[in-house]
């Protein structure tokens, strides 16, 4: 089952961040094979890390729970919240296989919620510019709650636009770059 996981950052939490740094790498390797993508996304001064971005392949809820909630940063307050919900991997492949490599270009976290019948099931026109793209999804996998994208575009409104906007109580986007040691 794959799990879309976006820690934010409590204000003022990058200094117990940078502290925690090791502990973190040393945590997400223990996952390094469940990874789909991952990242740190940024405040609106492009500099100023705002959260963490983990879409992870994990046996049930249970275990995206343990995961997203024992993570160091978590566990030492540096975070305001979680969400965590199941995602399915619309382009089943990791952000390690993205056409566009690692680096080029400005990537962006795009986090639409929503409620009612699912909207974006398929994929944009544009997918090549597509990191990692799947609706949000219950627990169950029964009932649609969004979509979550990394794409890279040249700003964020043209990231925004990867999602019917009308469809969504609200879109979010974050600028994002690809983590991991990879």
């Amino acid at each position: 089952m794959e799990f879309f996981c976006y820690h934010r950052d409590r204000p003022g939490s990058l200094p117990l961040r940078e502290e925690l740094g090791e502990a973190h790498w040393a945590y997400m390797d223990r996952y390094e094979a469940e990874l789909i993508a991952r990242g740190p996304t940024f405040a609106a001064d492009g500099e100023t890390p705002s959260g963490s971005v983990h879409i992870v392949d994990l046996p049930d809820p249970a275990a995206a729970r343990a995961f997203a909630f024992d993570e160091p940063n978590y566990q030492a307050g540096a975070y305001r919240d979680v969400l965590l919900r199941r995602w399915r991997n619309l382009l089943g492949r990791t952000m390690w296989d993205f056409p566009g490599g690692r680096t080029g270009g400005d990537r962006h976290l795009v986090l639409g919620l929503g409620s009612g019948p699912a909207a974006d099931l398929d994929l944009p026109p544009d997918r090549d510019e597509l990191i990692a793209y799947g609706p949000l999804l219950s627990d169950d996998g029964a009932v649609w709650l969004g979509t979550a994208a990394l794409v890279r575009a040249p700003d964020a409104e043209s990231a925004r636009a990867v999602l019917t906007r009308e469809r969504y109580a609200d879109i979010e986007v974050h600028d994002w770059e690809f983590g991991g040691r990879r």
